[in-house]
């Protein structure tokens, strides 16, 4: 398929962040650990967890409100740009010597311009192409993203274990690589910022001044809440999307601590995230073209039923090096299509003029999903003292999201028999 130039701009903005959340998955986590020297291992975890958990939440309630205020027309792009903006200088501050417990606070309000962007980025899909190309340019975004964000990561990766060969300190080396990959971010960006127009958006009347909107934010979401309610298709998928992309997300999140608990190698965590990236690549555009031939719903059902088939490898198979590579390769066959097929499937079912509105919605259920699967993962782990039993209870979240999915399935089904 041809893309439109606004396509390929959206889909490059992919290509662009995921350098980020790549390097936050990876190398943040490990220099956050280095420059907090004197605490113990037990503190580092309790730190870490609870900026992931201030950034999910600050993120969570913030979307509706802001996404109410940039539903009208022309108002989509400036919060795009002030989140990204804000993101990226944080990024790039990152590099700058500081104390642990600031450069945490700095990587906390990095992730919430990041992440907000890319709230805003996703309720760009309606704009820039048509319900009939919605699910391969989606997929074709974080298919791209995947493969372009190993270009950053892999220099980055040399950087700092070739550095101290070349007599640059594995420190500096590390601080090099945020702006590095803010470098790369803005790159990747600039395209969008310069042709995107909101197509979709209310209009802003003469009484529509800045206290009045703002007045009305609130009760906007709350009519936006009850639109939900009563739209069975919408509020069905939700649910069944809250439990799912938990699975999805705590399998991502947990994998490298798990694997690491088992005993692998960390270089091995380290390249199979790499071969993870590789694979998702080329499956996530196969899974954009087969949704239009078998239905995005299907898709969507056998990306599921595939990671309930990874939570019983990971609980019952996985011990050795090898088998952490086989869970890597089948995370990478299905977690890009489970995801993008999950925007735009969303995107198709919403009202496109509200779509930064509900996209905000869609991204509370995202985000409080993934406080919950890490904290049902590690309580399970501390009741039983076993890892592998914390980690098949994530095989509850996905069973959960698949039977809603099946009933979402036989609703349409009957819908489109009773048309």
């Amino acid at each position: 398929m041809k893309y439109t130039k606004l396509e390929r701009n959206w889909v490059m903005y992919d290509v662009g962040n995921s350098a980020l959340v790549l390097l936050n998955t990876s190398v943040v986590p490990i220099y956050f650990n280095a420059i907090n020297t004197g605490a113990s291992s037990a503190d580092l975890v309790v730190a870490w967890g609870n900026a992931q958990t201030i950034a999910s939440l600050v993120i969570a309630m913030l979307m509706p409100i802001l996404g109410a205020l940039a539903d009208y027309a022309g108002n989509k792009i400036k919060f795009f740009l002030g989140f990204f903006l804000t993101g990226l200088v944080l990024c790039l501050a990152q590099a700058i010597p500081m104390s642990a417990m600031a450069f945490l606070t700095v990587y906390v309000l990095c992730t919430i311009g990041l992440n907000s962007s890319m709230t805003f980025y996703d309720a760009m899909l309606p704009d820039i192409t048509t319900d009939e190309r919605m699910d391969v340019v989606s997929s074709s975004g974080y298919a791209w993203g995947y493969i372009g964000s190993t270009v950053p990561f892999i220099i980055c990766l040399a950087l700092i274990m070739g550095g101290p060969a070349l007599g640059v300190p594995t420190m500096l080396a590390t601080r090099l690589s945020f702006v590095i990959t803010g470098a790369w971010w803005l790159i990747f960006t600039l395209p969008l910022i310069r042709t995107y127009k909101q197509k979709y958006g209310r209009e802003r009347g003469p009484e529509d001044t800045i206290g009045h909107i703002v007045g009305g934010v609130f009760s906007e979401v709350g009519h936006t809440m009850r639109e939900i309610a009563h739209n069975k298709t919408v509020l069905i998928y939700m649910i069944a999307f809250f439990f799912y992309i938990d699975g999805v997300h705590t399998v991502i999140s947990m994998a490298t601590s798990y694997g690491s608990a088992l005993g692998i190698d960390s270089t091995q965590l380290v390249l199979a995230l790499l071969v993870t990236q590789f694979v998702a690549f080329p499956s996530a555009i196969i899974y954009g073209k087969l949704a239009g031939r078998v239905g995005t719903l299907n898709m969507i059902l056998v990306a599921v039923a595939a990671y309930m088939g990874i939570v019983l490898f990971a609980a019952f198979f996985l011990k050795t090096a090898f088998e952490f590579w086989v869970l890597a390769i089948l995370v990478g066959l299905f977690q890009g299509g489970v995801q993008a097929l999950s925007r735009s499937y969303f995107g198709r079912i919403i009202p496109k003029e509200k779509s930064n509105e509900y996209y905000g919605f869609f991204d509370i259920f995202g985000r409080y999903a993934s406080v919950m699967g890490t904290f049902l993962v590690s309580v399970v782990t501390s009741l039983t003292g076993n890892p592998s039993l914390g980690v098949l209870s994530i095989g509850v979240l996905l069973v959960v999201g698949f039977a809603l999915l099946v009933r979402l399935s036989r609703m349409s089904q009957t819908a489109e028999q009773a048309a």
